[in-house]
């Protein structure tokens, strides 16, 4: 195809300017990337520090608020997308749990990240992380709502059904995470006639220690394993777990959940005594 000096200009300047945009707008999404990537690296810095400051199990808001916003600015990279919602649910939950007294706010807090895992997980249907971080905003939402009311609107039977996923996608996932969840929601739930007949104590005590020899053997755990044992009759392996979880110190990394965990051991201990 002969072209006349003018067309052959014309297209020399088109194609000029076309590479010249394209060169901006890919530096633009490199410089994006980079940004954002900070974002992340900052927000696992905050979140990593959310016990600076804590007393006993109340923490200070200032890190976990700072880890927040820089999870959400890093949330807008497709490829970050994932990683920064499941640390952005951990930070919901730490938040409602250990910063917040107010059940209105802690409601509120559960509620973001019930909303924003149920969102996500439709987007990423086959990730343990995003399944379990649901189950934590969605258990502890539960017991502040109400753990009768909660149940009655059909929370069991989800934790149940997503506890269930987690083992199927990734049984060893948080040490057990998924048998841990689902040993936990058999134990909370209350039998409903009708509404609610499958909740059990002796799976409860299965699944429980399932998680209990599935990785680390973490406090949690232990103190669930203990009260379903206790529950069970079997008052002296419940005595000796909260036993344990008083006389190991915490670990460094979960000071304040683990100070909980501590406390709650205290007082079962007081209990089953």
């Amino acid at each position: 195809m002969n072209l006349n000096k003018k067309t052959r200009v014309f297209l020399f300047l088109v194609i000029t300017v076309y590479l010249t945009m394209m060169k901006r707008i890919l530096f633009l999404s490199f410089f994006m990337a980079f940004v954002y990537a900070s974002e992340m690296d900052k927000g696992i810095v905050a979140y990593n520090n959310r016990a600076e400051g804590a007393v006993g199990t109340k923490a200070q808001s200032k890190n976990i608020d700072q880890a927040i916003r820089h999870f959400e600015r890093a949330m807008k990279i497709d490829a970050l997308e994932e990683e920064a919602t499941d640390y952005l649910l951990r930070c919901y939950y730490y938040k409602g749990t250990f910063v917040l007294s107010d059940k209105d706010a802690r409601i509120a807090e559960y509620n973001k990240g019930k909303s924003l895992a149920e969102k996500m997980i439709a987007k990423y249907p086959n990730s343990a992380a995003l399944r379990f971080r649901y189950l934590t905003c969605l258990g502890k939402w539960a017991e502040v709502y109400g753990i009768f009311a909660a149940a009655k609107e059909g929370v069991a039977d989800l934790m149940k059904e997503h506890s269930e996923k987690i083992i199927e996608l990734d049984p060893e996932y948080e040490n057990g995470g998924g048998y841990f969840m689902l040993g936990a929601v058999h134990f909370k739930s209350p039998y409903i006639p009708f509404i609610l007949s499958w909740p059990d104590n002796d799976d409860a005590i299965i699944w429980l220690r399932k998680a209990f020899q599935t990785g680390a053997a973490i406090p949690v755990q232990k103190t669930y394993l203990a009260k379903a044992l206790y529950k069970d009759k079997q008052e002296d392996e419940a005595i000796r777990l909260v036993r344990e979880i008083i006389s190991t110190p915490p670990d460094p990394d979960y000071l304040v959940e683990e100070r909980f965990e501590i406390e709650e051991a205290k007082a079962l201990l007081e209990d089953f005594e």
